[in-house]
C-alpha cells in the first residue's frame, strides 16, 4: 500500500493514505518531503512552499489559496487555506466532446410494468398525502407486512411532514414528489391514503399523477370512512393479490436508471470511492443505461468540468441555470454560497469547497452531459443527467428515485445508516469504514489504494449493481430501513 498520492502531476499537496507522523520522510514523486507535523490519514501534505496568496492545486485543480506561508512538509488544511471561489459567475462554453464506447450488453432479472419501465423490487408502497396520517401509515405497514410472500417483497410506508400549510414552490415540490413515487416501477401496488381537508388532498393530487392503473394504484380519504384502518387493509390486500402478479424477468441493462450521490466525505472519496463510482458510470452508459448525478451546491468549483462535457450548447445554458440558480437560492436565504465542507468532511481531510466538489463531481465519469433536470423531474434522455436538488443525503437520495433511479450509489468516507425510497448501496472510500462498519457498508472502494485497480472495482460493482437489481438486498434493506426527504424551501403557513 502506498503511504502517500500525488494526484495529478500538476498538484503541489499529496494525501496521506495512513497517518503520517512527524518527522517522517516520504519519496513523492521522485522527491523527498519531511513531515514537519503529524499529517492525518486522507489529509493533504504540502510537496513545496506555498507562499500566501498562492494557489493550492488538488485533482491539477485550485481548491483554495494559502492563507499564510505553507512549508514543504507541512499540513495543509482549513487553518492554513481558504475558499477562492467567489459568488455568480460568467460562463463560456469549451466542449470537450468526450465519447463513451459501446460495449457488450448485460441483463438483470427485474420486474417488467405494464407501462413499459422496469423495476428492481417488488413492493407496496403506502404514501400519505399529508404528514397528519403519518401514524395510521405507520401502523398499516406493520399490520400488512403479513401480506408478503411469492413475489411481493415488503410493503412500506414513506412518512413525510407536508402535504399542508404550505405555499408556493414548498406545496408544488411536494405533490410533484408524491406523483413520482406513484408511477416508481419498483412499487408494484401503491395505497395513497389522505386526510381530506389537506391542501394536497387526493382529488388535487390526481391532476400530478395523471393516468394509472386502477389495479396498480388505489385511495383512501380517511374522513370519508368510518373505520379507515379496515378499509385500508381490504385495499392493501387487493394490492397484494395484484402485485403477486409479477415475477422476474431478464432485462437489458441499459433499462437500468442510476442514481449517483455521496455524503460524509473524506480525503480519500474523491481518490478511491468516487473515481471507482465515475468508472462504473461510464461502464453502465456504455451497454446503454443511464445516470444521475445531484447535489448541485457540491458542484460549486468543479462546475465548468461538467459545462464542458454538455453535448450541446442548449445543454450547457441548462447546466449554467442549475449552478447559478442554486446560487441565488443561497442567497435570497442570505447565506452563504460557500459554507461547505462539513464538519465530518474537514475532519475526514476535505478543506475547501472546491477540494470536496471535484472529489464529488468524479462520480460522473467521462461520459457526456445527455440532460440536465429541474427538481421532481423525471429523467427521459440515457446516458448522464444532472439533477438539481440539494447536497442533504436523505433529500439528494430521494430526488434521485423520484426522478426515477431504481438504484441510488451512495459513496461515503464517514459511514451513515440511511436508507431512500430505493435500494442505496454505500460505498466506503477506506477498507477501515468497511471493516469497522459492516453492518452499514455495501461495498468497499477502498481496496483501490491497495491491491486493486479503479476498472477492476467499477467491474466488480457493476457485477454487484446488477445482483440487486436482480433482487440481492442492501444493508440497509436488511435493517428495513426506508426513508423519504422532500426539499423544503419556503414558508410553512
Amino acid at each position: 500500500m502506498q503511504d502517500v498520492i500525488r494526484i495529478n502531476q500538476e498538484d503541489n499537496v499529496a494525501v496521506a493514505l495512513r497517518p503520517i507522523a512527524k518527522g517522517e520522510t516520504l519519496e513523492i514523486g521522485g522527491t523527498q518531503v519531511t513531515a514537519l507535523e503529524e499529517i492525518p490519514q486522507g489529509h493533504k501534505i504540502a510537496l513545496q512552499p506555498i507562499a500566501k496568496g498562492g494557489e493550492v492545486i488538488k485533482y491539477g485543480f485550485r481548491i483554495g489559496n494559502a492563507k499564510e506561508e505553507i512549508q514543504k512538509g507541512q499540513w495543509v488544511h482549513v487553518h492554513n487555506v481558504k475558499t477562492a471561489l467567489g459568488d455568480l459567475l460568467d460562463y463560456t462554453y469549451e466542449p470537450t466532446h468526450p465519447q463513451v464506447a459501446e460495449t457488450e450488453r448485460a441483463y438483470f432479472e427485474g420486474f417488467r410494468r405494464p407501462d413499459g419501465k422496469a423495476g428492481v423490487r417488488n413492493e407496496i408502497w403506502i404514501i400519505p398525502t399529508v404528514g397528519c396520517v403519518n401514524s395510521i401509515a405507520q401502523s398499516l405497514e406493520k399490520a400488512a407486512k403479513k401480506l408478503v410472500g411469492g413475489s411481493l417483497e415488503d410493503v412500506v410506508a414513506f412518512t413525510h411532514p407536508y402535504g399542508c400549510s404550505q405555499m408556493g414552490d414548498d406545496q408544488e415540490h411536494t405533490r410533484t414528489v408524491l406523483a413520482d413515487m406513484v408511477h416508481h416501477p419498483n412499487a408494484g401496488g401503491v395505497l395513497v391514503l389522505g386526510l381530506g381537508c389537506e391542501n394536497s388532498n387526493i382529488p388535487v393530487l390526481k391532476e400530478y399523477i395523471g393516468a394509472y392503473d386502477e389495479k396498480r394504484v388505489k385511495f383512501l380519504q380517511c374522513q370519508d370512512v368510518e373505520d379507515e384502518f379496515a378499509e385500508a387493509m381490504k385495499l392493501l390486500e387487493e394490492l397484494a393479490d395484484y402485485a403477486k402478479g409479477f415475477s422476474r424477468e431478464k432485462i437489458d441493462a441499459s433499462e437500468l436508471v442510476i442514481g449517483l450521490k455521496c455524503g460524509g466525505s473524506d480525503g480519500l472519496s474523491g481518490i478511491t470511492a468516487n473515481p471507482v463510482v465515475g468508472a462504473f458510470s461510464d461502464l453502465l452508459i456504455s451497454k446503454g443505461g443511464t445516470t444521475i448525478l445531484t447535489e448541485v451546491p457540491e458542484m460549486f468549483g468543479a462546475e465548468t468540468i461538467l459545462m464542458n462535457r454538455c453535448e450541446t450548447p442548449e445543454m450547457f445554458d441548462k447546466t449554467v441555470h442549475l449552478i447559478n440558480d442554486f446560487k441565488n437560492y443561497f442567497t435570497s436565504h442570505n447565506q452563504t454560497i460557500y459554507e461547505n465542507p462539513s464538519p465530518g468532511n474537514k475532519k475526514g481531510g476535505i478543506t475547501t469547497l472546491e477540494d470536496k466538489s471535484l472529489g464529488c463531481t468524479q462520480k460522473s465519469g467521462s461520459a457526456p452531459v445527455k440532460g440536465v433536470l429541474a427538481y421532481g423531474e423525471p429523467v427521459k434522455n440515457k446516458g448522464l443527467n444532472l439533477l438539481s436538488a440539494p447536497g442533504n443525503d436523505l433529500v439528494a437520495s430521494t430526488a434521485l428515485a423520484v426522478s426515477g433511479a431504481q438504484i441510488v450509489l451512495f459513496t461515503t468516507g464517514r459511514g451513515t445508516p440511511f436508507a431512500s425510497p430505493v435500494p442505496t448501496v454505500k460505498i466506503s472510500s477506506n477498507s477501515q469504514l468497511a471493516g469497522r462498519k459492516d453492518n452499514w457498508i455495501d461495498f468497499n472502494a477502498g481496496c483501490m489504494v491497495e491491491d486493486k485497480s479503479k476498472e477492476e472495482l467499477a467491474m466488480e460493482l457493476f457485477r454487484y449493481v446488477l445482483e440487486v437489481a436482480s433482487g440481492r438486498k442492501v444493508k440497509a434493506e436488511e435493517a428495513g430501513f426506508h426513508d423519504m426527504a422532500i426539499f423544503k424551501q419556503g414558508v410553512t403557513l
